[in-house]
């Protein structure tokens, strides 16, 4: 009989055949170890993430949901409440141009590239990745330097779950309660001394005497802290990955940077990192002969939506020249990301610089340790062999 555990380490490792069998045999499929029904094939996912009448996230958006966070986030809340925390954070993304942040995130990646140069193998994360986006989400959010390795470590615990329990353990919980008690503290030295930073503009931002309150500044601070590291940082690592598995399209981007934008489409759909996020349903839905009911956690798989051969034909190989228009790496419907666009420029400008000193590497180790996660997918380590 055909199981699919999004908890197993197994499909943290490789999802990608049980994905197809989904696809092909079960694409509307219960999980009796998720406990909700797995949405697989790319236009099912779609067209829930579009009905979010139907399929709502203020049950929480979260494989495995942190204690608090449901209904109070831009991910965990349904129009109208959605479209008003959107305005409103959307109002202090504006306040920062992007332009202004290009040659900052520039200059932080040629800094940390730059003592890669000549060494025979590096390992990537802690190396380059981590310490890119850690220092990118700092100036961006203003956070006081010298915390950075302890931020991240908690952000990444965040996102963890237990294979064994399905659920979040202790110290899951204990880095979350960490990381709001760090907020909270952030957030009021940026009220009392506003910056030209995230946090200050989110504590100020205002659409027709509307404005964040309290509860919302601090979960939304919390949850772009836990997406700019984990979320960008396994965006990052995947794409490392990516180039480092398929020569050809590594040598192709090293020798033409104008290729980059396309291999990093390619990459989230190919190997997204935001794997399988959740919904709840309000109504009973009838789909591939299945009744999924009312109340009813629904998986939306969207690493399988972009792998699907009905969207996307020879789905399985990567191929930089494809140009995936509508891959869901970052989402879909009204909760797609809202860092979009600084993520991609992030990306862009990072591998600008990495592959500037390090063009030609390689996996060096054949098996990969995967972070336990039932809603992302990275290595927790990529150790690089340079060529």
């Amino acid at each position: 009989m055909f199981r699919f555990d999004p908890y197993s380490p197994a499909v943290d490792a490789d999802p990608f055949a049980a994905y197809k069998t989904l696809r092909d045999e079960y694409p509307c499929f219960w999980s009796e170890e998720a406990g909700m029904w797995v949405l697989s094939r790319y236009a099912d996912i779609v067209s829930a993430g579009q009905d979010w009448q139907t399929y709502s996230s203020a049950s929480g958006n979260l494989m495995t949901e942190l204690p608090g966070r449901a209904g109070a986030t831009l991910g965990t809340t349904d129009p109208p409440r959605h479209d008003r925390l959107r305005g409103l954070i959307q109002h202090a993304f504006m306040k920062r141009n992007l332009e202004s942040l290009a040659e900052p995130i520039r200059g932080i990646a040629r800094d940390i590239a730059a003592p890669l140069a000549g060494r025979p193998s590096f390992e990537f994360i802690q190396d380059f990745g981590s310490k890119f986006t850690v220092r990118v989400l700092f100036a961006a959010l203003g956070l006081p330097l010298g915390d950075e390795a302890t931020v991240r470590d908690k952000a990444v615990m965040m996102v963890q779950s237990d294979p064994v329990t399905r659920a979040k353990a202790p110290e899951h919980i204990a880095a979350y309660e960490w990381m709001q008690a760090y907020a909270s503290k952030v957030i009021a030295e940026r009220r009392a001394h506003p910056l030209n930073d995230l946090i200050s503009h989110f504590s100020m931002a205002e659409i027709d005497g509307d404005r964040l309150d309290e509860r919302e500044v601090l979960l939304t601070t919390t949850t772009l802290i836990m997406a700019g590291i984990e979320s960008l940082g396994g965006f990052m690592t995947m794409f490392a990955y990516n180039l480092a598995t398929y020569g050809d399209a590594r040598r192709a981007v090293a020798a033409n940077p104008a290729l980059l934008q396309e291999a990093i489409e390619e990459s989230l759909r190919f190997n997204t990192s935001a794997q399988r996020f959740r919904r709840r349903l309000q109504r009973d839905v009838e789909l591939h002969g299945q009744t999924m009911k009312a109340g009813d956690f629904v998986c939306l798989a969207y690493g399988s939506g972009n792998r699907d051969e009905r969207q996307y034909p020879n789905a399985e190989v990567y191929d930089i020249a494809r140009k995936p228009r509508g891959h869901l790496g970052f989402g879909g419907g009204v909760h797609a990301c809202l860092g979009t666009a600084i993520a991609r420029l992030s990306v862009k400008l990072a591998f600008d610089e990495l592959l500037a000193v390090v063009p030609d590497f390689e996996c060096a180790k054949d098996t990969l340790a995967w972070m336990p996660s039932s809603t992302f997918r990275s290595p927790l380590k990529l150790e690089l062999a340079v060529r």
